[in-house]
């Protein structure tokens, strides 16, 4: 097979100094990938500021050849991201690829974290997706071309003890990556999501000993498809961990239709409303929410006339 090269191409990577975001950063500069390291170089709760860790991938990436530069912006505010992506802008011209990969933790049960842990983490997950995404769509939109890689997690589908923060702001990746998707398709933009397993830093503190081989380089080639330009899914999502590369997705039982409901047909119904011998697994494109809409009232309209 041919390999999948990025010549020509300019990548936006945030959280690149370290882990997840620097086995991205030296795939895709390797490829041929114009690659903006970004990263404020902080601690894993979000404290203090290092510029060291995205200027050290950039000494990498040009040791072995290639090119980047280091953008030490945070994408937990507007001004943040849109000075990432101008330093796309100012250094090589465009943007093609951006990957949100920065990430923080900050641990605390439903019964006692702060607003303070709560939102330091929504600020660099969720709002820092938003932040990057929002002036790069413009500029992809205009070039009609585009790959957006948005990280989320296994905690954001099923959750997770003591990280309600995080599991929220995964979650919602899946939100802005539909609309990116739709929004995007008639632009050539696509955008996917990758659902990570590696060990890194962020595993600090857990007992990772009988895990097998989880390192980042087992996952940056899944991310390295999704933002190529011959990627051919939009609006998924893909989970990497340990050598595993699979589909994560969501659908719906087909369900009970009833004229009128009352709580208790509810409850006798629930068996069957949960049946999971009869799914919808609807396509995203041209519109899963049309589809939804379509097939609920289909059925209302077949079991009320009786046909």
């Amino acid at each position: 097979m041919t390999e999948l090269r990025f010549d020509n191409r300019v990548a936006v990577i945030t959280g690149a100094g370290r882990g997840l975001g620097r086995a991205y950063a030296l795939l895709l500069a390797a490829r041929g990938a114009k690659v903006v390291v970004n990263d404020p170089g902080v601690g894993m709760s979000g404290e203090g500021v290092d510029g060291g860790p995205a200027a050290e991938v950039v000494s990498e990436i040009e040791a072995a050849g290639g090119e980047a530069v280091a953008c030490t912006e945070s994408v937990a505010t507007p001004e943040g991201g849109q000075a990432i992506i101008d330093a796309a802008l100012d250094h090589f011209g465009r943007i093609d690829i951006l990957i949100h990969n920065a990430g923080n933790v900050r641990y605390g049960s439903l019964e006692d974290i702060s607003h303070e842990d709560f939102r330091a983490v929504v600020d660099v997950h969720m709002m820092g997706a938003f932040n990057v995404v929002r002036p790069a769509f413009p500029l992809m939109s205009r070039a009609g071309y585009g790959r957006v890689v948005l990280t989320g997690s296994i905690g954001g589908l099923y959750g997770t003890h003591n990280v309600v923060n995080y599991g929220m702001s995964k979650a919602s990746m899946i939100g802005l990556n539909n609309v990116i998707a739709l929004e995007g398709a008639e632009k050539g933009i696509k955008s996917n999501i990758i659902l990570p397993g590696a060990v890194t830093r962020m595993a600090e503190g857990v007992d990772t000993s009988f895990y097998p081989p989880m390192g980042p380089e087992l996952v940056a080639p899944v991310v390295g498809w999704l933002a190529h330009e011959t990627c051919s899914i939009t609006g998924d999502m893909l989970i990497s961990i340990a050598g595993r590369v699979a589909r994560a997705f969501i659908g719906e039982t087909e369900g009970v239709f009833r004229p009128s409901w009352t709580v208790e047909a509810v409850a006798e119904q629930m068996d069957g409303i949960r049946d999971m011998d009869r799914q919808w697994i609807l396509p995203f494109a041209p519109s899963a929410y049309m589809e939804h809409l379509t097939r609920s009232c289909d059925m209302a309209k077949k079991n009320s006339t009786g046909n």
